[in-house]
Order: structure tokens, then C-alpha cells, then sequence
């Protein structure tokens, strides 16, 4: 049963200052900051920084949590040393022994980081063309630098896992040991930094990395403003960057990561495949190395029958060529990413491309373009066979990422609200599919968190 707003658990007030390099405002950025009636810039910063405070908890409904912070305030203070946050009403979850536990806090000026970075560098700036896919691709690539999450010395290193926050626990184990294998092949993780497939494999990295005697693992976690409060980030997470959409993240992981592994999931990982495959699909792409494995236990099996039968279905055998489904090997995918490192340098060798960010992969505007997930967008989705596969690749992943948007994301979740289901229309074979395999998701559970009755916002339209 979830808990009553009114029956949380006191907060704690506390000001914390980062440790190491401190962070530099400028007076009007701090003024920005501090703006009492609420900018986007602040109301930014409030949002982000209680989702990292919140880490470990039990909903995923972003509505509920932002309700349960009405008393919790942050404000940025000018100090003469640097600056430091004031912090009302926390949650005393983050601390220990009235200390912020050190994790949390560097979450929480990563958070600061982007978000100052982002809204005077970026979207404040005339420096990046938003509207051209180049300038697109070289903001993502600055939000990164910025954060100091790319490292131009390693060789292919980085792997990204991709799958659902609400997983069993024979799922959630399996990431843990596809992380303990990658782990002892000295590979890195990167994850949407949330609890669940997202949290297993850099749990297993851990173990793996101490026992190579490896002091310095890389546990990097990707996220956006509005899925940050329903997918907090977990606590390995020693490198946090805040993308200022859910399509700038996803460029980021296709461009920071060497290779894929997709744990079961529910609409957002399929929105995750869409878009790799979506990508993958181009001509331009067609050659490229670009490591690509589903992957999952025995009670996992059948999720990926259906996800292999949909792409079948609705973007053809090319598509399915791309990647490779293995089932309860945690050895064989481990050495699927280690050869895949080793066609990745050396191809990006002979292309002259950065190991560290890949520039070469051609990504079309419909990958870049900001979907709004409301009604208007979600019904005139061109969900029909009449266009190229990357193309139709696209618009699915768009209808993937308004379901998610219906199901955890505050904005959607109160445009349900107020007009009812979103509506998808499109081609009856692909409806049909479609339904059949939103269906399969609600009956294993993976729409919501465990114990969560879920109420479908959506509806399909033949």
C-alpha cells in the first residue's frame, strides 16, 4: 500500500558543500537559481535534486513523488570559497548520522552541473543549432564533455545494459551475473542509472572489478528530467549525467557506448530497441560494428520471442539480423561484448573515428527530433507501412516513449488525467501487433512496479 503524503517521516535540513573541484556560478546563474517563482532553470534543479534525494524508493508514479515533495525546497547559496546548497525538508534517507551519505551528494551537483550547463550553455546559447542534426549531435557531445564522462585514452571499454526498473528477482539475479562476467573482462558499465536491470549489472561489475584488482570501474548512469523521479539513480552510480530530453539521452547512449545488452523489459526498453534498430536500419549504418545482444534467464524467454516476433513482423528479417538473443549464458554474452570491443577499435581505427564518442554513426531527425507525448502527437503517429523500415522504426518509438510517458511521467500522467487515453491509429496489421504486444507486457507485470495494479493509458485504434 502506498504511503500517505501526510504520513511521511520528517525531512532533515541540512547545507551541503561538493567535495574536490567546487562548482563556479555566476551571479546571475545563481539569481536564476534562487528565483523564487519558480523558472524552468529552478524548477528543474527542485524536481532532479529530490529524485536523487529519493533514491530507493518503492513507486514509480512521478505525479506521487513530486506530490510527497510539496514541503522540500533547495536553494543555491554564494559563499566566498564557492557555493553551497541549502536544503529544506530533505529526505532522511540521504543522510547518515545527520551526514548527506557521498553518493547522494554527487548525484546531487551532478544534477546542479547539468542543469546549469544545459540552460546557459545550450539552450541559452547560439553556439548549437537544435533544429540541424549536426548541432544536435554536437550538444549532446558537449553536455558530456562537460561532465567529464568521456575518456579519450581507453580503448572500447563501455558497455551499456538497457531493461526494465520493475523486473523479477530471477531477472534482476541474471544482470548481476551478465555484470560479474563483463566485469572480470575488465569492461565498464553504463545504465539509465535506475534501480532494477539497471542496478544488477554494475552490482556485479563491483565484485567483478575488486577481484582484477581494477580500483577505478566505471559505473556511468544517463538520464532526463522525466523519468529521473520515477528511476532515481542507484548507488553505484559513480558518474551521473542529466540529459535535457529522453531523445538527447538516447543519442548519448548510442554514441559513448561500444556495445548493447538489452535485460527484459517493459515499453521503455522496447523504446530502447526501436531506437537502436531504428538507427541500425540505415543504409549508412549498414556496415558498422555495433554489438547488440537480448538477453535473459529461462523465465525470460518468452518476452524476447515476442519482441523478436514484432520487429519480424513490422520492420523485417533485416532488422532481426542486427542483433542476437541469447538465453541463460552469462559466459557467451560476456565474450559476444569482448569480440565486439575488438571489431568496434578496430574499425573506428580505420575510420580515424575517437573511441570515446562515436561520430561516425549516422542518426536521421526523426531520432533527434523532440517528441511531446500528448494526445494530438500520439494519434497523428504515421504508424504505417507506406515509408522506409528506419523511418516506421521511429514513429513505434515514439508511441513507445508516450505509453511511457502515460504510465510514469508527470506530464503525461496528468494529460491522462485530464483527456483520457491517448489514442494510437495506424495500419490494423500493425495495430494488432502492436496490442498483442503491450497485452504480453501488462499480463507479465513489467508495465509497473511489483505489487502496482496497472491501468493501460492508451488506447489502439485500427
Amino acid at each position: 500500500m502506498q504511503q500517505a503524503v501526510s504520513d511521511l517521516p520528517a525531512g532533515i535540513d541540512a547545507q551541503v558543500s561538493p567535495e574536490g573541484r567546487l562548482e563556479l556560478l555566476s551571479q546571475e546563474e545563481v539569481n536564476r537559481l534562487r528565483d523564487a517563482s519558480r523558472t524552468r532553470m529552478y524548477d528543474l534543479l527542485w524536481r532532479c535534486s529530490f529524485a536523487v534525494l529519493n533514491s530507493g524508493s518503492d513507486i514509480d508514479d512521478t505525479k506521487l513523488l513530486l506530490e510527497r515533495a510539496r514541503n522540500f525546497d533547495i536553494q543555491v547559496l554564494q559563499r566566498e570559497r564557492g557555493i553551497k546548497l541549502q536544503l529544506t525538508n530533505a529526505p532522511a534517507q540521504a543522510f547518515v548520522d545527520g551526514e548527506m551519505i557521498r553518493g547522494i551528494r554527487d548525484h546531487l551537483f551532478a544534477v546542479l552541473r547539468d542543469i546549469v550547463y544545459v540552460s546557459t550553455e545550450i539552450e541559452g546559447s547560439d553556439r548549437f543549432s537544435l533544429e540541424e542534426p549536426r548541432g544536435v549531435t554536437n550538444a549532446v557531445f558537449h553536455i558530456l564533455r562537460n561532465a567529464q564522462v568521456l575518456r579519450p585514452q581507453l580503448y572500447p571499454d563501455l558497455v551499456v545494459c538497457w531493461g526494465g526498473h520493475s523486473i523479477g528477482r530471477e531477472e534482476y539475479d541474471y544482470t548481476k551475473e551478465i555484470g560479474y562476467a563483463l566485469g572480470l573482462r575488465e569492461l565498464n558499465i553504463c545504465t539509465g542509472c535506475g534501480p532494477g536491470a539497471m542496478k544488477g549489472p554494475m552490482k556485479g561489475a563491483t565484485i567483478a572489478h575488486a577481484k582484477q584488482r581494477i580500483s577505478e570501474g566505471r559505473y556511468l548512469g544517463i538520464t532526463e528530467p522525466g523519468i529521473i523521479a520515477a528511476e532515481a539513480p542507484n548507488p553505484i552510480v559513480n558518474d551521473l549525467v542529466i540529459m535535457p530530453d529522453i531523445e538527447k539521452r538516447l543519442e548519448a547512449f548510442a554514441r559513448v557506448g561500444h556495445g548493447f545488452i538489452v535485460f527484459p523489459g517493459g515499453v521503455g526498453t522496447a523504446e530502447e530497441i526501436l531506437y537502436l534498430l531504428g538507427i541500425l536500419l540505415h543504409p549508412d549504418n549498414a556496415d558498422m560494428p555495433f554489438p547488440l545482444v537480448l538477453t535473459g534467464p529461462p523465465e525470460s524467454a518468452e518476452y524476447f520471442h515476442r519482441i523478436d516476433r514484432f520487429i519480424g513482423r513490422a520492420l523485417g528479417e533485416e532488422a532481426r539480423q542486427r542483433y542476437r538473443i541469447i538465453i541463460d549464458d552469462p559466459e557467451a554474452v560476456a565474450g559476444e561484448m569482448r569480440d565486439g570491443m575488438v571489431a568496434v577499435r578496430e574499425y573506428r581505427k580505420a575510420h580515424q573515428d575517437a573511441f570515446y564518442f562515436n561520430w561516425r554513426l549516422h542518426i536521421e531527425p526523426d531520432f533527434q527530433e523532440t517528441f511531446t507525448p500528448n494526445h494530438e502527437n500520439m494519434a497523428g503517429l504515421a504508424l504505417h507501412r507506406d515509408q522506409p523500415a528506419h523511418q516506421l522504426a521511429a514513429n513505434l518509438r515514439r508511441a513507445f516513449s508516450g505509453i511511457v510517458a502515460g504510465n510514469v511521467k508527470e506530464e503525461g500522467i496528468r494529460a491522462i488525467e485530464e483527456h483520457g487515453h491517448f489514442e494510437i491509429h495506424g495500419d490494423p496489421e500493425i495495430m494488432s501487433m502492436l496490442d498483442e504486444l503491450l497485452a504480453s507486457f501488462a499480463d507479465q507485470g513489467r508495465m509497473k512496479l511489483p505489487g502496482t495494479e496497472y491501468v493501460p493509458c492508451y488506447r489502439i485504434v485500427s
